[in-house]
């Protein structure tokens, strides 16, 4: 048999020091659990074990804490949001059939090396996994030790640990001996590292024999004084590095073969920690997660589903009943009305249903408006989409099925009833999530902005936004050229050909054969990021090369090649818009990504060049005037700062007259500049080190400027704490619209994790509100341009920015309609203004 033994704790830390924090709605934490069930479920697969047990450690004092009171004196205490994981990992392997061991007076090494040593008396295989190198010294033809990585897994057997370190995997002990472990407070010999150590243990095999042959060893007088006067430590090192092979714990690894478990409790842990990927993953079951305990009710006991074919005799039904829920899936269309489901396929029908009067509510819309607009008509009466619902209660998740979402709210998820489970549990997700947007005080954001936001964005989808193919491909071609000629150059100047591209090859030629200084070199290589590269710009004439190179070549690979693949047969860009994605309530766009084409240089805004207007149309742009700027006015309350909104005054320049104590006229665009880096910089709670990084100043300077924003704008800085305060008190911050963000980084130990929270947590209601305000004038321009009749339509969204695609007839009339709704979708203290421009393509209209 084979036995997979993990060490608990280590993976745990791994784990949790490797994965940003990661919580459910309620900020429970779940980054180490997730880091941990992906390195064990990936172990499982490669190893295929039979039998499987996780060691912690207990917080009682081992044999080694009371020998030497300094052994592991060093350690901080286990940040408390990895503490609170810790009990949940072990209920959830539990759960999983997966043996827990513990023994107090022990530590989870000792219990691994007793395992594997009772494997190997018994004739049986051991794999250990840890993340630590403690557990060498167990290796043998019967115990290999996994050793978890950041990237892969490090396989030890004795012979990579002879091949590594030149000794057999029992003399690890003896080397720790000597050189000590920092780590654990294990002294060593003062002044003995692990290369000298390693050579003494070649040479003698152990420290006792060491010091038995000490006086005929060849050694300089540093490293024999050393050890001289280092025996007792050696020794006392020796016996706290020992892994104890003895532990009083069940070493019959039969009682240790792997299970199914009990996947109906896996299922309820893992759904209150809203882990629905694992859940899957895990194949576990969500039927005992449906109520609280006094509320439940068996499958067999719910009311009876039945299936009928949908005929036009349906639609009656339909208009007399309250409300019906609806699916639409691979062409089916399902309505549950009452305790049936009826299903057809035919398009008329499912047209009908859709353009019938009843009230209607369904899984997710974008679906059910696509497929009206391809019948041209409209979906009428959609009153309620749970994925927007469940989007808008916890933006954390990324998970919106209908399974998951009855899990996440005990709500009673109808698996009796096959192939419609999801249909048949839709009435009852229905009322709860409006009951819990109640609750939460956000209905009006979703029957506002959220919900006919949906139409929006699949009109916007299913139309998309012509391109210019032959344009692409000229544009394509010329940068081809030109990253032919940079390539030239740059292997001019680095004396050889190379793969720019590489990471590794462009480390040894910029850091090695050209010498320019380098960061610190880790495993892997030199580091050549944008960053690393920007600040040698002016030491070799090569850099500037490798900068636009790398340019040219993301815009050829993404936004030429990548383009053009994403093309339909109507010449048109369908991009999917995506309102369920972001944490902000942002709107994001993929297939391609049209939020995210580069356009902080000119070569990179050419590619507004193609996308344009169709024959006999223009294109209308418009973009609001530093909408996150304004919201900030608004809800910070700040008098100054709302006054240059009011007065139309340049709110970079007055804030830089401001910062400087200077009248206006006095001011200089580096002034100004620097006013704008501050500006935006505080919304995101920017500090001091990074805007000096920033506008190029001391990083002194930079402390000044923001003290002197603050100190003309107090409201900025008491709406900022307020913010933040009212995050740790609720565990979320919200918008003037009432959207909430969780941030449960708020409550983490770490002071980076926490520093993050509190950025995220200032920001949000900005970001957030600006979000909304975009949204709501989206609905309004679209509902505008349907009212109007005006032969139009809204094909783009990007960031603040909204195009309008409109016949040359009634393009004053769509300019004047989109800067009316943009400026009019809020009334708040300050004007939101909108720029208003057109062409027949988007760089002409931008222009």
């Amino acid at each position: 048999m084979v036995l997979l033994a993990i060490d608990g704790n280590s993976i745990m830390n791994r784990a949790f020091y490797g994965i940003k924090a990661l919580s459910n709605s309620k900020g429970q934490f779940t980054n180490a659990i997730t880091g941990f069930m992906n390195i064990y479920l990936k172990e499982l697969s490669q190893v295929q074990p039979d039998c499987a047990a996780v060691a912690f450690d207990l917080r009682a004092p081992t044999f080694r804490h009371k020998a030497n009171a300094d052994y592991k004196a060093n350690r901080k205490g286990m940040p408390a949001e990895l503490a609170q994981q810790m009990p949940v990992i072990k209920e959830l392997l539990t759960d999983l059939g997966v043996r827990i061991v513990e023994c107090e007076g022990y530590e989870a090494d000792d219990i691994l090396g007793t395992l594997s040593k009772a494997c190997a008396d018994s004739g049986n295989e051991c794999f250990i996994l840890t993340g630590d190198r403690d557990s060498f010294q167990l290796v043998s033809d019967k115990v290999t030790v996994r050793l978890a990585g950041t990237k892969e897994t490090k396989i030890y057997t004795p012979e990579r640990i002879m091949e590594e370190y030149g000794v057999q995997p029992r003399q690890m002990i003896e080397v720790k001996a000597l050189m000590g472990d920092a780590s654990d407070n294990i002294k060593g010999v003062a002044g003995i590292g692990e290369k000298t150590a390693l050579s003494l243990i070649q040479q003698t095999g152990s420290v006792d024999a060491l010091y038995e042959k000490l006086a005929d060893i060849k050694l300089t007088p540093s490293v024999r004084a050393k050890l001289e006067n280092g025996h007792k430590d050696a020794l006392d090192s020796r016996f706290l590095a020992e892994i104890f092979l003895e532990v009083p714990i069940d070493t019959n690894i039969e009682n240790y073969k792997l299970t199914g478990g009990d996947k109906v409790k896996t299922g309820e842990l893992l759904a209150g920690l809203e882990m629905f990927r694992l859940m899957e993953r895990l194949g576990a079951s969500g039927e005992g997660v449906q109520a609280e305990p006094e509320e439940k009710l068996k499958l067999s006991q719910l009311e009876k589903i039945d299936c009928e074919e949908l005929d036009q005799s349906c639609i009656g039904i339909f208009e007399k009943a309250k409300r019906i829920g609806l699916q639409l899936k691979d062409d089916t269309l399902k309505v549950i009305c009452g305790n049936t489901v009826y299903v057809t396929k035919d398009r008329e029908l499912i047209t009908a249903v859709l353009e019938s009067e009843c009230v209607k509510g369904a899984f997710e819309g974008k679906s059910l408006h696509m497929f009206a607009l391809g019948q041209g008509t409209v979906v009428r009466e959609l009153a309620f989409c749970c994925d927007l619902a469940g989007y808008l209660l916890n933006s954390q998740s990324s998970d919106y099925t209908v399974e998951n979402l009855c899990l996440a709210y005990k709500v009673t998820y109808r698996s009796d009833c096959g192939e419609n489970a999801d249909i048949a549990s839709l009435p009852g997700l229905w009322e709860n999530l409006e009951g819990q947007l109640e609750q939460t005080g956000m209905t009006g954001l979703f029957n506002d902005i959220e919900l006919p936001l949906c139409r929006v964005l699949a009109s916007m989808e299913f139309y998309g936004v012509k391109a210019d193919v032959e344009g692409i491909k000229q544009f394509g071609e010329g940068l081809k050229d030109k990253i032919a000629q940079l390539t030239g150059q740059i292997y001019e100047y680095a004396g050889e050909e190379f793969n720019i591209a590489s990471t590794k090859q462009l480390g040894s030629i910029l850091f090695e054969k050209l010498g320019l200084p380098a960061k610190k070199k880790t495993k892997s290589g030199y580091s050549t990021g944008a960053e690393v590269l920007e600040s040698l710009s002016d030491k070799h004439p090569i850099i500037p090369l490798i900068l636009e190179y790398r340019t040219l070549t993301k815009l050829d690979s993404t936004y030429v090649e990548g383009l053009l693949k994403q093309i339909g047969q109507d010449g048109r860009v369908h991009s999917v818009f995506k309102q369920t994605e972001t944490r902000t309530g942002r709107i994001s766009s993929a297939e391609p990504n049209m939020q995210n084409i580069p356009v902080r240089k000119e070569i990179g805004r050419n590619m507004r060049k193609f996308f344009v207007a169709k024959d006999g149309y223009e294109l209308v742009d418009a973009d609001y005037s530093q909408i996150e700027l304004r919201v900030l006015a608004c809800v910070c309350g700040d008098e100054n700062m709302q006054q240059a909104f009011l007065s139309g005054k340049d709110i970079h320049r007055s804030t830089a007259a401001q910062v400087f104590d200077l009248p206006e006229d006095f001011v200089s665009d580096e002034m100004r500049r620097a006013a704008k880096a501050v500006n935006f910089g505080i919304i995101y709670g920017i500090g001091a080190f990074s805007l000096s990084k920033d506008i190029g100043v001391t990083v002194a300077e930079a402390k000044q400027y923001i003290k002197n924003y603050l100190a003309n704008y107090p409201k900025v800085s008491e709406f900022m704490d307020k913010t933040v305060q009212d995050g740790i008190a609720n565990g979320y911050v919200t918008t003037i619209f009432g959207r909430r963000r969780y941030i449960p980084e708020l409550h983490a130990s770490n002071k980076m994790v926490q520093e993050f929270g509190k950025r995220a947590a200032m920001n949000a209601p900005i970001q957030g509100a600006a979000a909304d305000i975009i949204k709501l004038a989206m609905v309004r321009v679209y509902q505008r341009i349907e009212q109007e009749k005006l032969d139009a339509r809204l094909i783009l969204q990007v960031h603040d920015e909204l195009i309008i695609e409109v016949s040359k007839k009634d393009k004053d009339k769509a300019e004047k309609l989109l800067k009316e709704e943009m400026e009019g979708a809020v009334r708040l203290a300050v004007p939101f203004t909108a720029d208003v421009h057109s062409g027949h393509s988007w760089y002409d209209a931008k222009s």
